[in-house]
């Protein structure tokens, strides 16, 4: 029996499965319930091993070798947040990266909404899992000097999980230079809080200085220097503490 390309459901199928998402935000995305996408994956796969559908095109095959990124940063309260995901991702895709971003999946439209928080949670979770590199966005968010706080956390759960993780911000003045400091003590300046000012030279707190590869410009200068690194060899984890032009 000649073997034939996927169809254009299987393709679709396929190409969410190698964004890393789990089975039932397939099922949301495509409008099916989990139970069809499950039954659907299955005839795919007997198919493949009957060889009645052509290996070489499938978009797992291709995806395989991309390293896949997950795209962390406040980008999803944007008023353009899926544009603009979309635009992030062929980014990626003009460098041979798969794209992964926090709004992928489709939200269950019946989840109350600390339900839909945590089911939010549990998706990007995953999508950090099945990353090969996070790239993170630490321009400052509401607020002088700090990078919103959610995707702090998603640098540190990355970390901790030993991915590679790479930020970019559009400055590299140090938190000393862009927070106000409305009193000068002995340790040094103290913001309008009441807090100090640390300055240890970075433009962004010390534990996402020194567990990120700081780029100062944007997603594509970032990705660029993320695709040297990778042609080169395979990224290393942890920062440098500095930003790299």
């Amino acid at each position: 029996m000649p073997k034939r390309n996927p169809t254009k459901s299987q393709r679709a199928v396929m190409e969410l499965l190698d964004q890393g998402l789990p089975v039932e935000q397939i099922a949301n995305s495509l409008g099916k319930s989990a139970l069809a996408v499950k039954k659907q994956l299955n005839r795919i796969k007997r198919r493949v091993r009957e060889g009645r559908i052509a290996l070489s095109p499938l978009p797992i095959e291709r995806a395989a070798s991309e390293p896949r990124i997950y795209l962390a940063g406040f980008d999803v309260f944007r008023r353009d947040a899926k544009e603009h995901g979309e635009r992030l991702k062929q980014l990626c895709r003009d460098r041979g990266f798969v794209g992964l971003y926090p709004l992928d999946g489709q939200l269950p439209s019946s989840l109350q909404r600390q339900d839909a928080a945590r089911w939010i949670y549990a998706a990007n979770i995953e999508l950090i899992r099945s990353a090969d590199i996070v790239m993170a966005n630490l321009d400052d968010f509401r607020g002088f000097g700090e990078p919103d706080s959610g995707t702090a956390f998603e640098v540190g759960f990355a970390a901790a999980l030993n991915k590679p993780v790479w930020a970019h911000r559009s400055t590299d003045e140090t938190l000393v230079e862009r927070v106000k400091a409305v009193a000068i003590g002995s340790e040094g300046g103290f913001c309008a809080g009441g807090y100090l000012i640390e300055d240890f030279g970075l433009s962004v707190n010390l534990m996402l200085a020194c567990s990120a590869r700081l780029v100062v410009g944007g997603p594509a200068a970032c990705l660029d220097a993320i695709r040297s690194e990778v042609d080169e060899g395979a990224p290393r984890v942890g920062g440098w503490g500095l930003a790299k032009r």
